[in-house]
């Protein structure tokens, strides 16, 4: 591995330790139509990306149109397809594809009509967002109430907004 000098020549201090997540360990959060496989969150990173993986069920509906006033969110498409809202444009995102959206960039996803999808999601700055998730994955089991969501926006950073493209995209998939 190569190793960071400072201008002094001594070696330069990572910002955060080596993080390593085997699968047998990392912790999943499941509802009815996707399961998340949590890998570090930003306690583990001093702040520098939160990632998990989703694996979206067919018809599956991800999150709805919202942004991020802090973070910029990455996804990569490990298989299959998922439908994304960027601004007021929707597109699906295919194997191998790779989105960023920046900060207070109204986006949504869900699984491509008649498509499971498997995706790699990554946060940058991090923050603690395993908790959302795991809140998330109660509200969909009918374990917390919805409530709690719209609650924790500034906590999560997490803005719902509405978007007309993103309802009538959900509209034509479920026709």
């Amino acid at each position: 591995m190569n190793e960071e000098r400072s201008t002094t020549g001594e070696s330069a201090e990572p910002p955060f330790r080596p993080v390593l997540t085997r699968r047998a360990d990392a912790e999943t959060c499941a509802d009815p139509s996707s399961v998340m496989t949590l890998l570090a969150d930003s306690d583990s990173t001093a702040d520098g990306f939160t990632t998990y993986r989703s694996t979206f069920a067919k018809g599956a509906v991800g999150a709805p149109a919202h942004f991020h006033t802090k973070a910029t969110e990455l996804f990569f498409v490990i298989s299959g397809s998922l439908q994304v809202l960027v601004g007021e444009e929707v597109t699906v995102l295919e194997a191998g594809d790779f989105l960023a959206v920046p900060p207070h960039t109204p986006h949504a996803f869900a699984a491509a009509p008649g498509c499971e999808a498997d995706v790699l999601f990554v946060f940058t700055p991090g923050m603690g967002r395993f908790d959302y998730l795991r809140l998330l994955g109660r509200v969909m089991r009918g374990e917390a109430d919805p409530k709690e969501i719209a609650a924790s926006a500034e906590q999560y950073d997490n803005h719902y907004v509405d978007s007309p493209a993103w309802r009538a995209a959900l509209k034509a998939a479920s026709e």
